[in-house]
């Protein structure tokens, strides 16, 4: 009888160990039914609600639609977004081991939602799966007569974009929302891109000084204040734009400063800057590895892809680009990722057209307000689209930054925990005493929370503004990737006086990359960028490596450097094009300051600058051979 029990338990642990008694997996299963499909919100709730312990979420192919009317309402702090009451139709909250496969479908939102809200759950997966919107968060209209005695301009705008005109001012009507024409940034209609030279004739001008004032000045504050808050920024602003209707969707804007745009041009606005980043497409919060597969966001009103204090991302085959005639995808940065850890690698991928930055990696500055006692301060978050950010965690190192003496931490402590106060002020307490050289001002940041980056073979182009922004001390590799931006294409920065915005970059390599007449957009810059928002000669950044890319250059300015120890620039290619006019032909190619140790050689240049280096008295060691 004991053998038999033995035998018995014998041959129960050999099932279990190769897999026969594993819990089988359970999928949900979605079909394309009209019942379903016409709003879709309330269906996918129920079945993630009585469904807890599922593995995934499948979508039989097909079109569904997502209404917030029945979604599940949430308040969201999103870091550089406005901090809003959106409906949700994928709330995964906790979930572990869990994926969400569109199996080809298309998802189309309607109004001011979140699609997919992540947050405190590990190895999550979304795939094969298109996101658009019904109606786009920006509008867009056609430039169609210029009127130069008045400096007047003439807009048509189709029925995608129903406009509203209150007191000479106009208002793009949407479902669940509205905007103001706010930001704005012309596109080329034939090459489906940001405008060449944009800078010369927008954005439009929309503001002005107001003229009359009475008791302003008397207005105090006990403690510093953000003065880009949303309320704070409007004391002494006051319309300047004024715009009627000539026939029904053709309206004329006067009192515009810059140049008239360009006739065919298209006009993109979407709203007052921090009113108008309301409804990211994927956002990810506190979660451990995440993976995209083969996603395409069409639209969305913000950000395409936000993480925050996330660890090891993993995405493939991204796709951001505008559905149908549009041509914005979507209305702020493609990817962004704050204080993330771990890995954020990106493979094969294409992100186009949207209204900000491709990618920007960096970690957040918080400023010291006051000592609460040995181990303990209160911290003040510094921007307000920065509110209700949290740090790190339990464990985490946090570095003392003194900018103006140097971008290295001066001092290091353990958190021991977090208290949040409100959405601006948290209290931080530390397993060490706090020195007793930290002062009021001083900035603090997370030092275990930046991430490794991999980024290749993607293709960022046609978008307003820069193509990469890195802000990490941790390895990081950009290889045989396609850059076309409005902008910089690599932007290496520390933004710490406006967007607080931390992560001097470090052990860098870009490698085997194309760099297709960058900068187009009007501004003076280098196509690759080191440069800190403090002047100052501290080094920021070290150990970058330049080397086999391609630079098509219209224009001269390659390379511009500062606050930079050991950069190397080998084996590059600088090419002459024509495809644009060039704008700074008195530009050198290359401009270095306050840096060191660095190293240009076997390098092929056919470029059309004159001048090849400028550098500052406080550069030294730099070998040009």
């Amino acid at each position: 009888m004991k053998t038999l029990k033995k035998l018995i338990v014998i041959v129960s642990l050999l099932i279990s160990v190769s897999g026969f008694c594993a819990k089988p997996k359970q999928i949900i299963q979605v079909k394309n039914s009209p019942l379903i499909t016409e709003d879709a919100t309330p269906y996918v709730l129920q079945q993630l609600k009585e469904n807890k312990g599922a593995n995934a979420i499948q979508f039989e192919k097909g079109t569904y639609h997502f209404y917030p009317d029945k979604g599940q309402n949430k308040f969201v702090y999103i870091s550089n977004h406005k901090d809003v009451f959106v409906s949700l139709a994928f709330p995964i909250d906790s979930f572990k081991d869990f994926t969400i496969d569109g199996q080809g479908s298309t998802f189309i939102f309607h109004g001011k939602m979140i699609p997919f809200l992540v947050d405190d759950s590990e190895n999550i997966t979304i795939k094969n799966v298109k996101i658009d919107w019904a109606m786009a968060f920006h509008s867009e209209g056609e430039i169609i007569a210029h009127h130069k005695e008045e400096h007047a301009f003439d807009v048509r705008f189709s029925d995608d974009y129903p406009y509203d005109i209150r007191n000479e001012q106009i208002f793009f009507i949407k479902e669940y929302y509205e905007h103001d024409l706010g930001q704005t940034i012309l596109y080329d209609k034939k090459r489906h891109a940001i405008s060449y030279n944009n800078k010369k004739t927008s954005p439009i001008s929309t503001s002005q000084k107001s003229t009359t004032q009475h008791g302003v000045d008397r207005v105090k504050y006990k403690y510093k204040v953000d003065k880009s808050d949303l309320i704070l920024r409007k004391v002494g602003v006051e319309s300047r734009l004024k715009v009627k209707e000539i026939e029904p969707g053709v309206v004329r804007f006067y009192n515009h400063k810059k140049g008239l745009p360009p006739i065919g041009d298209i006009l993109s606005t979407k709203g007052q800057q921090g009113e108008n980043r309301v409804a990211p497409g994927i956002r990810v919060n506190n979660t451990k590895q995440f993976n995209l597969e083969n996603v395409t966001i069409h639209h969305a009103g913000g950000m395409g892809f936000l993480v925050e204090n996330s660890e090891d991302i993993f995405i493939d085959r991204l796709t951001i680009s505008p559905s149908g005639n549009r041509m914005v995808s979507t209305t702020a940065d493609a990817t962004h990722f704050v204080g993330c850890r771990g890995m954020i690698k990106m493979t094969n991928s294409l992100l186009e057209n949207q209204l900000d930055d491709c990618i920007n990696i960096h970690g957040a500055y918080q400023e010291v307000v006051e000592n609460l006692g040995a181990k303990k301060l209160g911290i003040r978050m510094g921007h307000h689209q920065q509110e209700g950010f949290v740090i790190g965690r339990k464990g985490d190192k946090i570095g003392f930054v003194r900018i103006e003496d140097s971008f290295a931490p001066f001092a290091e402590l353990t958190i021991e925990s977090i208290e949040v106060i409100n959405q601006r002020y948290q209290v931080i307490t530390f397993k060490e005493k706090v020195p007793a050289e930290v002062e009021q001002g001083d900035y603090i940041e997370n030092l275990t929370a930046y991430p490794e980056v991999v980024l290749i073979n993607n293709k960022f182009q046609g978008n307003r503004a820069r193509g990469v922004l890195l802000s990490t001390p941790k390895k990081a590799l950009v290889k045989d990737n396609y850059f076309h931006s409005e902008m910089d294409a690599i932007f290496l920065p520390v933004e710490s006086s406006k967007w607080y915005e931390s992560g001097a970059q470090s052990n860098l390599v870009i490698e085997g990359n194309t760099f297709d007449n960058c900068n187009f957009g009007g501004t003076s810059r280098g196509i690759i960028r080191l440069v800190t928002d403090e002047e100052n000669e501290n080094i920021a950044f070290h150990n970058i490596t330049i080397r086999n890319n391609t630079f098509k250059m219209f224009d001269n300015l390659v390379l511009e450097v500062s606050n930079t120890d050991q950069l190397l620039f080998e084996n590059n290619k600088i090419l002459s094009s024509n495809v644009f006019p060039q704008l700074y032909p008195e530009n050198p190619a290359f401009i270095i300051k306050s840096s060191k140790n660095v190293v240009f050689k076997n390098n092929d240049f056919q470029g059309k600058a004159t001048k090849m280096m400028e550098c500052d008295e406080s550069t030294v060691n730099v070998d040009f051979q």
